[in-house]
C-alpha cells in the first residue's frame, strides 16, 4: 500500500491502478442464472471511499475529479479489487479441534461411526462447555483473523456447540463481543438443534429448545436467525418444523441444514416455511430444487465439507443455477467436517468439483451471500452508497483467485473504508 498524499480521514481513500475493479454492479437483489456471470468489471478502475462509504467506482478518468486534495491514495499496482467475501455459513465459536478425527477418517472410520462413538459434534460440545467465555473469545479472535486474512469481511456464525441453555448463550455472547470489537462483521444464528446432547433424550431436548433456549435467545436478542440440522438421525422433519415455527413466531429468521446425508425432506421444509436459506443440499433431488426456486429460498452450498470428509457427492450447483436458484457459497468453517476459513479455496472447489464458472463463484460468495443474510443493500458489491468492504489481491485477473488454489493472494482488506490489520 502506498500513500501519496496525507490522510484526510481514517475511513476515506481512493484506490487507483486497479487492473480489474470487480464491482458486482447489478439488480438490487440476489443474482440468478446468467446474471451470476456479470461481475461489472471496470478495467483501469478507481474506487473512491468517503466516510466509510463508496462514493464512486469507475475508470480513473471518470473518477479522478472526485479525489480531493488530502485524501489517502492506495496504489493497487495493477492488482484486482473485489468486494469482501460474505461467508453465509460458519461455526465460528468453539473450543479445541478434531485433528485426531481427521486422522481416523483417513484410516477408514466414517464421520457417522466417529459420532456414534462419542466423537464428532459431541466431542466439541464437551470442550466448549468446559471453556470459559474468555477462552472462547480468544479462540474466536484467532478464527476471525483467518477469515480476514483470506478476504472475508462478513460471516454468519452459528452456535450449536453448547447444547444446553447456558453454553449456547455463552457462545452467542462471545459472538456479540467479537462483533463489537470488529473489524469482522458477525451475523449470529442460534443452532441449538445441532445434535442431541449425551445427557438428554431427543424429545426432552426438543422441548428444552422450544421452552427454554429459544425464548431466552429471542428475549435477549442474541441471534438474528435460527437453524436446525434436519436429518432423520438428528432432528427429523417433524421436530425441525416445530423448532423453526416457534423461532419464526419469536421473530427470528430461518435457515436450515438440509439434505446433507439423505434426501429426507429438509429442502422441502425450508421451501414450505420460506426460510432464508437451505444449506448443504448434497442429496437434494430435482423436486426439492424446484420447491426452493418457487419459494425463493437461497441454497448455501458447502463444498469444503464434502472435500474434508472425503465424500464423492457434491451439491448439483449447475442444476440449481439452471432452475433460477440464487446460489450461495460458504466455508462451513467448523472443527470437524470443514476446518477452513479460506473462501478462495471454496471458490476453487466450486469451479473444479461443481462446474461453476469463476464469475458464478465470485457472485455466490459476495452479493448472493449478502442477500441471504438480509444485507444485500449494504454489502456484497462495490456500488455507490454501500459500505466500503473491499479486498485488494496480488493478481491481474479475478480468475486467478480460484485458479491458484491453496495460495493466498490477498494484499489488503478494508472494512468500512478502514484497513484491517492482517
Amino acid at each position: 500500500m502506498k500513500d501519496d498524499k496525507p490522510v484526510m480521514s481514517g475511513d476515506s481513500c481512493a484506490v487507483v491502478g486497479c487492473r480489474q475493479l470487480v464491482t458486482l454492479h447489478g439488480p438490487a437483489r440476489a443474482r440468478i442464472r446468467g446474471e451470476m456471470r456479470e461481475l461489472g468489471i471496470i478495467p483501469d478502475g478507481t474506487l473512491v471511499v468517503r466516510n466509510g462509504r463508496i462514493a464512486a467506482a469507475g475508470t480513473h478518468s471518470e473518477t479522478k475529479a472526485q479525489i480531493p486534495p488530502g485524501m489517502a491514495v492506495v496504489d493497487a499496482e495493477g492488482g484486482v479489487v473485489l468486494p469482501g467475501f460474505v461467508d453465509a455459513h460458519t461455526h465460528l465459536v468453539f473450543a479445541g479441534n478434531r485433528a485426531d478425527e481427521f486422522e481416523r477418517r483417513i484410516e477408514g472410520v466414517t464421520y457417522q461411526q466417529i459420532a456414534a462413538a462419542g466423537g464428532g459434534i459431541r466431542a466439541t460440545v464437551r470442550r466448549t462447555r468446559e471453556a470459559s467465555e474468555e477462552e472462547l473469545l480468544s479462540a474466536a479472535r484467532r478464527h476471525a483473523g483467518w477469515f480476514l486474512a483470506h478476504g472475508t469481511t462478513t460471516v454468519e456464525a452459528k452456535s450449536g456447540y453448547g447444547l444446553d441453555l447456558e453454553t449456547e448463550c455463552k457462545i452467542l455472547h462471545v459472538m456479540r463481543r467479537l462483533g463489537s470489537e470488529g473489524p469482522l462483521e458477525i451475523v449470529p444464528t442460534f443452532l441449538g438443534a445441532h445434535e442431541v446432547p449425551e445427557e438428554c433424550a431427543p424429545e426432552r431436548y426438543v422441548d428444552a429448545i422450544l421452552t427454554e433456549m429459544l425464548p431466552r435467545v429471542a428475549a435477549q436478542r442474541l441471534a438474528e436467525y435460527c437453524d436446525v440440522f434436519c436429518e432423520p438421525h438428528l432432528f427429523a422433519e417433524p421436530a425441525a418444523r416445530r423448532i423453526l415455527q416457534t423461532a419464526k413466531q419469536l421473530g427470528l429468521g430461518l435457515r436450515l441444514h438440509a439434505d446433507q446425508f439423505t434426501c429426507s425432506g429438509g429442502a422441502k421444509l425450508a421451501a414450505e416455511l420460506r426460510a432464508a436459506t437451505a444449506d448443504h443440499l448434497e442429496h437434494t433431488d430435482v423436486t426439492s430444487m424446484e420447491a426452493l426456486a418457487t419459494a425463493g429460498v437461497q441454497p448455501v452450498l458447502l463444498p469444503g465439507s464434502v472435500y474434508a470428509l472425503g465424500l464423492p457427492r457434491y451439491p448439483e450447483a449447475r442444476a440449481m443455477i439452471e432452475r433460477g436458484l440464487a446460489v450461495v457459497l460458504a466455508t462451513d468453517f467448523n472443527p470437524g467436517s470443514s476446518p477452513t476459513a479460506s473462501m478462495p479455496m471454496i471458490l476453487s472447489l466450486a469451479c473444479t468439483q461443481m462446474r461453476m464458472t469463476p464469475a458464478e463463484a465470485v457472485t455466490a460468495a459476495t452479493i448472493n451471500g449478502a442477500y441471504s443474510l438480509g444485507r444485500g443493500a449494504e454489502i456484497g458489491s462495490l456500488e455507490t452508497g454501500k459500505r466500503a468492504d473491499f479486498v485488494l489481491y496480488r493478481c491481474s485477473d479475478y480468475r486467478e483467485i480460484p485458479y491458484h488454489f491453496g495460495i493466498n493472494l490477498v494484499r489488503g482488506v478494508w472494512i468500512g473504508g478502514k484497513p484491517a490489520q492482517l
